[in-house]
């Protein structure tokens, strides 16, 4: 068992209406890692950091079972850098600044050690950089996962369909969804979407859940209600950690299996949201996390006589 996550590996700087943080260790490979640690290792980790990132960090991931073979260090640059001030429904955001420093020529390389992977999670970067990553493996994984965004749909369209092409699962938020399909009906973008080369889709709506999508059939998993949504950044990130890493665990990549990976995803997502950066990912324990699983089960879960 083994999960491949390709992502950034960074520093954000994050204000919301509860709280502002420093400058932090955040990224998509970063969320990613150490959500799906929790239940599959080893976590093969492809990205790039400057020589500012701290090594404590990198020996904290390789702890939890993380490889670092992928991973670059240039240690005269400096690493990505993300600013962002979110507002009041922490649903939406402001980009306050972007400092794409290393990550503006990554050219990734995968070790051999890596070669076998089972899963490959392509984190959120330019469908070039996932493109080189799928071309340089030699035998394609049980399963490739996808993450993109609108900024990629606007300026790298022609790559992002290549890679669309290649992959099983896309991962996207609602709106995303819309603008890649043309289409408002979600479901109606499910199956323009799916044309384009996966086979399943999955579309987060944050507070509202998560849509899973197959060319047969639809589940949705609701958004566990919490007290107090501290800090969204990576909440998506670790969702994916969540379910590749679940995924990886049990092996069946099926519809059903997938309902299951897309509860523990938002089970993790939930976790996140609790404090600034991956503070909280970094507390959990196994109990904390079946404590949370069990609250999802008990919120979907129901009895009702047909009359």
């Amino acid at each position: 068992m083994s999960v491949l996550v390709v992502g950034s590996m960074a520093f954000d700087a994050i204000e919301t209406p509860f709280g502002k943080s420093n400058k932090i260790v955040g990224g998509a490979a970063t969320y990613i890692a150490w959500s799906a640690s929790n239940f599959t290792r080893p976590v093969q980790l492809i990205s790039v950091v400057g020589g500012d990132f701290p090594r404590e960090e990198l020996d904290m991931l390789q702890a939890r079972g993380g490889q670092l073979e992928g991973v670059q260090v240039k240690k005269d640059q400096k690493s990505f850098f993300w600013s962002g001030r979110y507002h009041m429904d922490m649903n939406t955001r402001d980009t306050l600044e972007t400092q794409l420093n290393v990550l503006g020529n990554f050219e990734p390389v995968v070790p051999e050690t890596y070669q076998d992977t089972d899963i490959l999670m392509l984190g959120n970067l330019s469908p070039a950089v996932q493109l080189s990553v799928i071309e340089q493996l030699k035998k394609r994984p049980k399963l490739v996962v996808l993450d993109t965004m609108n900024f990629w749909m606007e300026t790298a369209m022609g790559d992002l369909e290549k890679v669309l092409k290649k992959v099983d699962i896309l991962m996207v938020n609602d709106s995303e969804a819309r603008q890649l399909s043309a289409q408002y009906s979600l479901v109606r973008a499910a199956k323009e979407i799916m044309k384009m080369g996966p086979k399943y889709l999955v579309i987060k709506k944050g507070e509202h859940g998560a849509l899973l999508f197959s060319k047969d059939h639809v589940f949705f998993a609701p958004a566990l209600p919490i007290d107090e949504v501290f800090d969204p950044t990576g909440a998506g990130d670790t969702f994916a950690g969540g379910f590749v890493g679940y995924l990886d665990n049990t092996g069946d990549f099926s519809f059903e299996g997938m309902k299951s990976a897309i509860i523990i995803g938002s089970a993790m997502a939930s976790f996140c949201v609790e404090k600034f950066g991956t503070t909280r990912l970094r507390e959990l324990t196994r109990q904390n996390i079946d404590e949370r699983i069990q609250q999802f089960i008990e919120l979907v879960n129901f009895d009702i006589a047909l009359v």
